[in-house]
């Protein structure tokens, strides 16, 4: 799938699907498209690796795999909610804080 042209340049933000039930952009769908392969590769984790190993991290409760997993994608959601209403619509750095965010958790959650 290629991404539409406007005067000659890629307009990433035009619907992919011209008419279609609803206006999939780029960025919607990579959206939809890496949490789909996020819940993938941890049930591919969870398949090799049984059980997800439970602890008590900082917040002093048992967590697993996937509820560390659950929990940096809800504080991702705030944070890129959070930078848009404090920064405006470019969420660069609200992208990159959540990665650190997310690495923080399954770290020390």
């Amino acid at each position: 799938m290629s991404l539409p042209v406007k005067d000659g340049v890629r307009d990433w933000f035009a619907p992919l699907v011209p008419g279609g039930w609803m206006a999939w952009s780029f960025p919607g769908a990579m959206f939809f498209l890496t949490i789909f392969a996020l819940l993938s590769l941890m049930a591919v984790w969870e398949y090799a690796s049984p059980g997800g190993n439970p602890r008590v991290g900082i917040l002093r409760f048992e967590t697993t795999r996937g509820d560390r997993l659950f929990i940096s994608l809800l504080g991702s959601a705030f944070i890129h909610l959070a930078w848009l209403g404090l920064d405006g619509p470019s969420l660069w750095w609200a992208l990159a804080l959540s990665v650190v965010y997310a690495i923080g958790v399954f770290k020390l959650v």
